[in-house]
């Protein structure tokens, strides 16, 4: 019997005997005047030894409950609570058989004053109108647990193997602490290195813009964005983890974080150092830095080792890579009003790569074969300063300022062979280059914000100001030659290259809401823009009587420069309800564009003025507590680019010349989105609908023509349409009594493409299909093991017409196995195995491997220090081919990845802290 086959057996019978040790409790709960029923009361029991949470659940509509718990012989108490009640408490010598508590009444809580008075107990969760509350102690996880490990514990929280967590179904944008950025929004330092042990509360809201939440307006995104607050006698004193770990192979990794939260001021530090390819910063509990580059890269091979800190990105490319990372986070209140949040950071990547490529190029009237493979070595640092500056200019009016700056310096070494065969497998063409390049890039900007509200309630103004410019200067120096069977056509280059890009950008939005009633307000807004950017080329060959690149070649150089003007007047309505919120906007976009370029003494000039109706509205509507839809769209247009409208032959790639054309249109693009989430906290269990449509009319596309070497030209044209649509659904359901959790959820989407283009004069069109059905459970008994697994399967086929094929398609089979264990004490045990396979790589690429990691450690010196030995790919299996397939090629590619590794690594924790230990306490619920 296979061993997955078997683990599933006896999971499968674990699971059934431990039901038939369940009971039910069930009761209602009424307000004890009025008799009514009390919706999303929380009901839960205790223990009456150490105040533990045994179980909970809320009522429903009715006032109902119904909970199902493992049979106690315990003493317990049953506790009932619910915002502006008193709490209800009943103590419960033990529960060995159902029952039925009957009908629970709830008095009403007030003071002298009659004024609502709320007890200061903390549950489990708490579900407010817009926000949803955890309580952190109540969800137990490992001792060295980080973040990321409490966030799967949450009832409706998922997060997928690339990293991408959602509530509900619905994707989280932002991950605060304290209500403000942590080394960026996107959060994944603040999941993968906070310890869970400090988090007092994990809030989740809807992702708003600062003048929405100055407005008090409703979200008009279906993000989330997740808040952690730190437990108050762990916010003042310093914490810290220190990673310093030696390998086989050279293998190394080191980390540093450190924190310091006083109050409002927090300052902290980080520090990584590795070449196992972990490129960004990742404490994992169990695995340390090799987190980032485990199975999670099977699922999504793009975004391997990738990592982004506020518009910096880190990594993503392919091969073995050596990273550093430092950085500074400082967050306070100047003048006791002013919040102020900073970061600064520095990364170097060293990145090595082999790659093998077969790919397989689609013509009208048959396939040709191009065969290559390429050695690349690259060094990158950057730089990145950002500031958040938020004002309160009094109590109606806020002034936010959000500067940044990012410079950053690459060079690369690149060498490359390939060869081009027809389908009788004669030669075309071939080609060699071995080049270096420098590239050196800025970017810096200031989004800023003011916002007013009127003393006539609803009444608002806000004006928002973007500006961002960015500079890149590249320097390539190539040698290549280019070779064809009509010898001819040779094209042997040696060569100095310089480009220089300019891109400037600037917006101003005003924006004024005047109430027409309580719930519609007249929205008029006025939105300008303004890019300019520009392009240089200049091409110096190498002349042999001076012995260096001083031969201009003018044919190899240009310049182009566009500026394109919009300006937006609108007029909507937003409405604003208990259970609709929705906002649209309409009126004409006006767009003056302008596009020059200078080529062989030539000055072309491309000058065009549009006006086009411009769309934009979405509609949000709670059904009820657990259910929700949500539904936008937008049509918006886009001109071309100058490159694409002007005269101007780029001869760059001796196998491909590119020339614009002037009577490009605009695209004219439809988007529409709908989705559907229910989830009820009652059951543990809900499902996510979602969908969504982009139509592209006259979409700009690549016209390329073939010549008998293969040797082509290309240029643009406008096509009747272009589709993407897809469908998605997913659904979870956990379990837990006491100590024991288990978790099921499964899923599948759909996404249709539908792409036009041109190749040797004809139009072809391609219609691709994607399913991709996936499953996962996790089991865990609170700190002593968590097994996780998860399967997905990929299918891809495309539909060709006026092709010398009909079809093509490709599946892949993705697994993860995962193993945490705590037991014996102070031991830490993981086990983390993935196999993958690709159904339709070429002869030659091997299809399928395993990659399996295991790490054992041990806590010591009163649990502040841990030794571990982890091996990644433990069978040496590990490797990296993928088949893509497009409108226009199968390509099948095979890169370096890093192979077996043994790790001996020590971990020192920190902990100062200031004020008295947080104790837990009961649960309720407020609305």
């Amino acid at each position: 019997m296979p061993k997955s086959l078997l683990l599933f057996f006896v999971l499968f019978s674990t699971s059934i005997a431990f039901a038939q040790n369940t009971i039910t409790l069930k009761g209602k709960v009424v307000d004890a005047k009025t008799k009514l029923p009390i919706e999303s009361a929380t009901v839960y029991f205790t223990s009456v030894k150490d105040s533990s949470v045994v179980d909970y659940t809320i009522t429903n509509k009715l006032g109902g409950f119904s909970l199902k718990i493992k049979k106690l012989q315990k003493e317990v108490y049953l506790k009932v609570s619910y915002i502006s009640y008193q709490d209800f408490k009943e103590d419960i010598t033990a529960l060995t058989a159902d029952k039925d508590f009957g009908v629970i009444e709830l008095q009403e809580a007030v003071n002298e004053l009659n004024e609502v008075v709320v007890k200061s107990e903390i549950p489990p969760i708490r579900i407010k109108k817009d926000t949803l509350e955890f309580n952190a102690s109540s969800f137990k996880v490992g001792a060295d647990a980080n973040v990321e490990a409490l966030l799967k514990q949450l009832p409706g929280v998922e997060i997928s193997p690339e990293g991408k967590i959602t509530v509900n179904g619905k994707e989280v944008s932002n991950i605060l602490v304290n209500g403000k950025p942590f080394f960026g929004k996107d959060g994944k330092i603040a999941t993968q290195n906070l310890p869970a042990e400090i988090i007092d509360k994990v809030q989740v809201v809807d992702t708003k813009t600062k003048s929405e939440q100055i407005s008090g307006e409703a979200s008009s995104s279906q993000d989330k964005t997740i808040n952690l607050t730190i437990q108050e006698d762990k916010n003042k004193g310093l914490f810290g983890k220190v990673v310093a770990g030696k390998g086989s192979d050279k293998r190394y990794e080191s980390s540093l974080l450190l924190n310091y939260f006083k109050g409002e001021r927090k300052i902290s530090l980080l520090a990584s150092s590795n070449n196992i390819n972990s490129v960004g910063f990742s404490m994992d509990e169990i695995f340390d830095n090799m987190g980032g580059g485990r199975n999670n890269s099977i699922y999504y091979d793009d975004e391997r080792g990738s990592f982004g800190i506020n518009d910096m990105r880190f990594g993503g490319m392919e091969g073995i890579t050596k990273s550093n990372l430092v950085g500074a986070n400082y967050q306070d209140k100047w003048m006791k009003k002013v919040d102020v949040n900073g970061s600064y950071y520095f990364a170097n990547a060293e990145s090595e790569n082999a790659n093998r490529t077969n790919r397989i190029n689609l013509l009208p009237s048959g396939r040709t074969f191009t065969n290559s493979s390429s050695l690349t070595n690259s060094i990158s640092n950057s730089h990145n300063v950002s500031f958040d500056f938020e004002i309160p200019v009094d109590s109606s009016a806020t002034v936010v300022v959000s500067p940044k700056f990012i410079k950053g310096l690459s060079k690369n070494r690149f060498k490359s062979s390939q060869q081009t065969t027809d389908e009788a497998f004669n030669e075309l063409n071939s080609s060699s280059n071995d080049d270096y390049a420098e590239n050196e890039n800025s970017r810096y900007g200031i989004d800023a914000s003011f916002s007013k509200q009127f003393k006539k309630k609803r009444r608002g103004m806000v004006i928002n100001f973007n500006t961002d410019a960015k500079r890149r200067d590249n320097f390539l120096s190539t040698n290549s030659a280019t070779l064809f069977a009509d010898n001819s056509l040779n094209d042997i280059r040696k060569q100095n290259k310089f480009e220089k890009d300019r891109n400037d950008y600037v917006k101003l939005e005003v924006r004024y809401g005047e109430p027409l009633t309580d719930s519609l307000r007249l929205s008029l807004t006025s939105e300008v823009t303004y890019r300019k950017t520009k392009n240089s080329f200049a091409t110096f060959d190498f002349d042999n009587s001076t012995n260096d690149y001083t031969y201009f070649n003018a044919i190899q150089s240009n310049q182009t420069n566009a500026k394109v003007t919009t300006y937006f007047p609108s007029t909507g309505i937003i409405i604003g309800k208990q259970k609709i919120n929705g906002r649209i906007n309409i009126g004409p976009e006006f767009t003056k564009f302008d596009a020059q370029s200078d080529y062989l003494g030539t000055t072309t000039n491309r000058n065009k003025n549009y006006v086009f109706p411009r769309v934009q509205g979405y509609l949000s509507y709670n059904i009820d507590k657990s259910k929700s839809i949500y539904t936008n769209y937008n049509f918006t247009t886009q001109v071309p680019e100058a490159v694409q409208v002007l005269p101007v032959e780029n001869l760059s790639n001796p196998l491909n010349t590119i020339v614009g054309n002037e009577n490009l249109r605009p695209v004219q693009r439809h988007n529409v989105y709908f989705n559907f989430n229910n989830y009820d906290y009652a059951s543990r269990s809900g499902y996510y609908l979602y969908s969504g449509f982009y139509f592209t009319k006259d979409e700009v596309v690549s016209s390329t023509v073939y010549d008998a070497n293969f040797k082509s030209v290309t240029t643009y044209e406008n096509v009747d349409k272009g589709i993407m649509g897809y469908l998605g659904a997913s659904w979870s359901k956990s379990f837990k009594k006491e100590k024991r959790m288990l978790r099921f959820s499964t899923g599948i989407d759909f996404n249709y493409n539908l792409d036009q283009g041109l190749t040797n004069a004809v139009l072809y069109e391609s219609r691709s299909v994607e399913t991709n059905p996936k499953v996962s459970m996790t089991w865990s008994i609170d700190k002593l093991i968590t097994l996780s697994s998860s399967y997905r399967y990929s299918y891809n086929s495309t539909d060709y017409k006026n092709y010398i094929i009909d079809n093509a398609n490709t599946f892949k089979h993705n697994g993860k196995i995962e193993i945490t264990s705590y037991f014996p004490k102070n031991v830490v045990f993981g086990s983390d195995f993935g196999y993958t396979y690709n159904s339709g790589i070429a002869e030659g690429f091997k299809k399928d491997f395993y990659l399996w990691n295991v790490s054992l450690g041990y806590n010591f010196f009163k649990d502040q220090m841990l030794a571990k030995v982890k091996v990644y790919d433990l069978l040496d299996q590990n490797l990296s081919s993928k088949r893509t397939i497009t409108s226009t090629a199968i390509i099948d590619a095979e890169n370096t990845v890093l192979k077996r590794y043994v790790m001996f690594s020590l971990t020192y924790k920190l902990e100062k802290f200031g004020g008295k230990k947080k104790s837990e306490g009961g649960i309720f619920i407020d609305d």
